[in-house]
């Protein structure tokens, strides 16, 4: 491709989404215009919603968001009959990602795993109705998910990343192993130059998330799982007249097929006209879809499964370690038969306008980073019940007394609060630095006269801090200065009413801290943000 036609599509790529109110005044969108549905986000201070330019679309937007999603099932929920119709698998494209991702990765963990899913709105093949005009245009994506699939394979959480989201981009290799240098622009543009390779790359600097495999669809692979699975239900609360997507409905309910699915997911003409106001649309459009596909219909009828199987397997493109790998490919599935579509959850990664162009997204923090830092550390994964043991000792159940053994000023109310946010019961904070210096080790602490109790309560806070687990420790040491502790936000009540009796365990932070460990689940600031099967369908 000419520099001149590169440039023509980075500028073309580089459209911005009309986020606001004028931009659902420009898109004949319904009704007063509205703020978009993640305003209600802490933000900084006098910032506004994003507001689109009254700019001409060049281009069609993908709008796949919840067919790669529904894709992702296939990872998921479908190939639990991948013992039987494991031959129906071997049609998937694949790509060999070899040593393009580059050395300079998070680290791999057991237990969780992490499927990044793109849509492509290539116009070759099946998918040049859909813009001759942009044959030669390449591939783009506006649809970027994080699928983090839980260790117990019982649970599963989307992310989805806004297209308009202005990142730093690493340097990284292209699909063909070209080089692509480092840059600061939307985080699509990482698809855009580099393919997937780049995409991933962009997305574990952003995150510090291990991706461990990726999921690719396009226009027409979509429509093929959506038929396949018999057609996706959605609630209109308005009448639907898009041109551009095709879609004219009367408001109600409706069972979604072949182009009007497609035309549904890449409707931008309703409700406040925003892309963040579609991806909502779409994530409430993919809770439908895990009800279909996770369905006994479905699971437990082969012709069904085999037939969806089928399909999905030429509809998508995988890294060639997941798709070739069928042992993978059988545990996952095997595992994966727990899912349910309550167990599934949706949410947009935290946003607000930029600084810098009210026309572009930038990523709330501390938010963003909470919600990232709960992927992670979802690790572990739940062993059976023994009946023998004893039942395991809860958070709320923990008193700690938290001492600074270091010179780092602050830091012993800085974990307290920590500690006190994930449910731990803190009642003092101190110094417990000695005069000779700094205490070389962190470690909990119990008293030798609770030896009977103090090695249980003491692993459920050793258990919350990060790296290898610290096996706690006989006798408490005398700290410094100790002064009671008084949370910033008073703790939920303890269960029935009481509060805890067992014994107090000490922290003493050393030299070598390794931080407090996130919780494995949505932040609390964010729960209001979540699409999952309760949500209303008809929103």
């Amino acid at each position: 491709m000419s520099d001149h036609r590169q440039a023509a599509v980075r500028d073309r790529r580089s459209e911005p989404a009309s986020h606001g109110r004028r931009g659902a005044r420009r898109a004949g969108g319904d009704g007063p215009p509205q703020e978009s549905p993640q305003r209600d986000l802490p933000t900084q201070p006098g910032e506004a919603t994003p507001r689109g330019k009254n700019r001409k679309q060049r281009r069609l937007t993908t709008g796949a968001w919840a067919g790669i999603a529904a894709t992702g099932l296939l990872v998921l929920g479908t190939l639990g009959g991948y013992g039987v119709y494991r031959n129906a698998v071997g049609n998937i494209d694949d790509l060999e990602l070899g040593n393009k991702l580059g050395n300079n990765r998070p680290a791999p963990v057991k237990g969780a795993l992490n499927v990044l899913i793109v849509g492509s709105d290539t116009r070759e093949g099946d998918n040049l109705k859909y813009g001759q005009k942009m044959a030669d245009a390449g591939k783009r994506t506006d649809t970027i998910i994080l699928m983090h699939i839980a260790p117990d394979r019982d649970k599963a959480t989307f992310v989805s990343f806004p297209r308009d989201s202005v990142v730093d981009m690493p340097a990284c290799q292209s699909e063909t192993g070209a080089p692509v240098a480092a840059r600061t622009e939307m985080i699509n543009a990482a698809y855009n130059e580099g393919g997937i390779t780049c995409t991933i790359t962009t997305i574990e600097a952003l995150t510090d998330i291990r991706i461990d495999h990726f999921v690719e669809v396009d226009f027409t692979g979509f429509k093929n799982i959506v038929d396949a699975l018999g057609g996706v239900r959605v609630c209109l609360t308005k009448p639907v007249d898009d041109k551009k997507a095709k879609l004219t409905l009367p408001a109600g309910w409706h069972l979604l097929a072949g182009e009007k699915a497609l035309g549904y997911v890449r409707l931008r003409g309703y409700g406040d006209g925003s892309d963040i106001g579609r991806i909502k649309r779409q994530q409430v459009f993919l809770s439908q879809v895990v009800k279909k596909a996770t369905s006994s219909e479905l699971l437990t009828d082969p012709v069904k499964m085999l037939s969806f199987i089928n399909t999905a397997a030429k509809s998508v493109r995988m890294d060639s370690e997941l798709a070739k790998d069928t042992g993978t490919l059988f545990e996952i599935g095997k595992s994966a038969q727990k899912l349910t579509a309550g167990g599934v959850k949706l949410i947009t990664v935290p946003w607000g306008p930029h600084p810098d162009d009210p026309n572009r997204v930038a990523w709330v923090q501390p938010y963003a980073n909470q919600l990232f830092a709960a992927i992670k550390n979802d690790t572990e994964v739940t062993p059976p019940p023994d009946p023998k043991a004893k039942p395991a000792v809860k958070r709320e159940q923990v008193r700690i007394q938290v001492f600074n053994g270091t010179d780092t000023p602050n830091r012993a109310r800085e974990v307290a609060a920590e500690l006190a946010d994930q449910g731990f019961v803190v009642t003092h904070v101190g110094n417990a630095r000695p005069a000779t210096g700094n205490v070389p080790t962190t470690t909990v602490r119990y008293a030798k006269k609770d030896a009977a109790d103090g090695v249980s309560y003491g692993d459920a806070l050793a258990a919350r801090l990060s790296g290898d687990k610290r096996a706690p420790v006989a006798g408490k040491v005398r700290p410094v200065t100790t002064e009671k502790y008084v949370p910033s936000v008073a703790p939920p009540p303890t269960p029935g009413g009481k509060a805890p009796t067992g014994p107090v365990i000490q922290l003493i932070i050393g030299a070598d801290w390794p931080g407090v460990r996130a919780l494995p689940k949505i932040p609390d600031a964010l729960t209001d943000k979540v699409v999952d099967s309760k949500t209303n369908p008809c929103t």
